[in-house]
């Protein structure tokens, strides 16, 4: 199953590259890229279960 999102923030900033995950009751099930348009595409298997999308932080460097 595709879950297909568009993200754009207030501020007009580009989300670009961003990598997000698809949670579903807190676990992450998918993860995927924001592309220059801000559209994001899951690929998930189908199921019931309260969805959640957050930033992917492994990608995050410590300073």
């Amino acid at each position: 199953m595709a879950i297909n999102l568009t993200l754009e923030l207030a501020s007009g900033q580009s989300l670009q590259g961003a990598p997000l995950e698809l949670l579903v009751n807190g676990t992450p099930v998918a993860r995927a890229t924001v592309d220059q348009q801000g559209h994001v595409t899951f690929n998930a298997k189908p199921g019931a279960g309260q969805l959640a999308v957050r930033v992917d932080r492994s990608i995050l460097k410590n300073h």
